[in-house]
């Protein structure tokens, strides 16, 4: 008989969390695992595995989890993953590998996520499985940003033998894993733990490196490296084009969450770069970045914390998941609602002027547009705003690297298939190609781009 629903994990609950900046899910018990691995049915034609961006051999590994072989298991995943604790904790299995899932027919599909995690985690409680240190084969590559995609392509190369330096921006590796999901989804120490794996493989990683700056790509191509990745995401926030946006207290998303996650804001005054959030926190958007910033607001000490939204709960982007937990939190959701001005007083944001939205007919997204309703505007009292209305890419690379073709939105025209750009050699992936989308859709891009980059060497 096939257990019919998921097995539950464990979480904070919510009155504790809310408090405190600690992972919310506890992860499963190898019980727990074993119980929720043997509802896989090990079907032949494994469409998780199709459905999975970086195609793990997802009955494979769960196979061994069922048979209690957890070195195995993770073994089998990092053959295709490089990032599994990460993966586990903030890959929206729901819409890929568990969305297809056999099971998913009639009962819960298997949670693949909260395994693939567990496997990780017991990997980091139990000693680390070795991972072959392939000899060099005498070729270097280049790649420009240390976050998802760059990660996964720096795993691929050096797995093939290539000798790997990442050059990243900031003073850590890890992108938006780092400075942009907050500690209690995604722990900053698990993703180092991730990069120091490849580091011990011998990627060597050099922060504090503003490529297009410190030296162009050209550059990097005319010296050691034979081909170049960029994975410099989508990290240029945009905002909403109405007046008083330049107020204090006003907040873009990335600014807002990298204080608090890459500046330790919440450790103040212990760090100099304290967020005043005072006792109402608006946020504007609704996907998964809207939902990490209202929940942290709450973590921060306001008293009141608001998503506004411009379309209704159904069309809501963030995963199911984050906006269950933000509601169990306590943060309110103001739908079918748009800002249309921001009001100060001396300098600081003191309200957010609105109207009310209704649906329309259906925009280029599939979502049906929202329309404002004349005469219905009001007010929202507050001290602070963050903007969570998506990223563009960053534009320091495409500005200093001639005859790079780029599309109208300001992103690297690459092919979605191998990651080839307009420039022999430079291949590029992640959200600097699509523009803000998840993290396995950018180790999906990088997985590929590597086993490009690796047949344009070997020719």
């Amino acid at each position: 008989m096939i257990q019919e629903k998921q097995t539950p994990m464990r979480e904070q609950p919510a009155a504790e969390r809310v408090h405190n900046f600690n992972e919310v899910p506890l992860g499963y018990t190898p019980d727990e695992a074993v119980q929720e691995a043997e509802r896989c049915l090990q079907c032949g034609h494994a469409p998780c595995v199709k459905g999975c961006p970086v195609g793990i051999d997802i009955p494979g590994f769960l196979e061994h989890v069922k048979n209690r072989e957890f070195a195995k298991a993770i073994s089998v995943i990092k053959q295709d993953n490089a990032l599994p604790a990460v993966c586990g904790r903030v890959c929206p299995q729901e819409n890929q590998c568990q969305g297809v899932c056999t099971l998913a027919g009639r009962f819960d599909p298997v949670a693949i996520g909260r395994l693939e995690r567990f496997c990780a985690d017991w990997e980091a409680e139990n000693g680390a499985v070795d991972m072959e240190k392939p000899a060099e084969n005498g070729k270097k590559i280049a790649i420009i940003g240390a976050g998802p995609a760059g990660l996964t392509v720096a795993g691929e190369m050096r797995r093939r033998g290539y000798a790997v330096t990442m050059f990243e921006l900031l003073h850590v590796a890890g992108g938006v894993l780092m400075y942009g999901i907050p500690e209690f989804r995604l722990p900053k120490d698990i993703v180092q733990r991730e990069i120091r794996a490849l580091c011990e493989m011998g990627v060597d990683v050099e922060v504090n490196q503003v490529v297009g700056r410190t030296q162009t790509v050209q550059e990097l191509l005319d010296g050691d490296y034979d081909a170049v990745f960029i994975g410099t995401g989508a990290g240029l926030p945009r905002f909403l084009g109405v007046p008083g946006e330049s107020l204090n207290g006003v907040f873009s998303a990335n600014e807002f969450l990298t204080r608090t996650n890459l500046m330790k804001a919440y450790l103040f005054p212990e760090y100099d770069t304290p967020i005043k959030v005072g006792e109402r926190v608006v946020t504007v958007g609704g996907g998964n970045v809207a939902m990490d910033a209202s929940r942290t607001a709450l973590r921060l000490g306001a008293k009141e914390s608001v998503i506004v939204y411009r379309r209704s709960e159904d069309e809501l982007p963030a995963r199911a998941e984050e906006v269950h937990h933000a509601k169990e939190e306590g943060v309110q959701f103001q739908l079918l609602t748009n800002p249309i001005e921001f009001i100060g007083e001396k300098g600081n944001l003191k309200a957010i002027r609105c109207i009310k939205m209704e649906l329309g007919e259906p925009d280029d997204s599939g979502r049906r547009r929202p329309v404002p309703i004349e005469g219905s505007e009001f007010e929202i009292e507050a001290t602070t705003v963050v903007i969570a209305v998506g990223n563009g890419p960053h534009p320091l690379i495409p500005q200093t690297t001639p005859n790079l073709d780029l599309n109208r939105w300001g992103s690297i025209v690459a092919d979605p298939e191998t990651g080839l750009t307009s420039i022999r050699g430079v291949y590029a992936g992640g959200d600097i190609v699509t523009g803000a989308a998840t993290v396995i859709e950018a180790m999906g891009a990088g997985k590929r781009a590597a086993a490009a980059m690796h047949a344009y060497l070997s020719d």
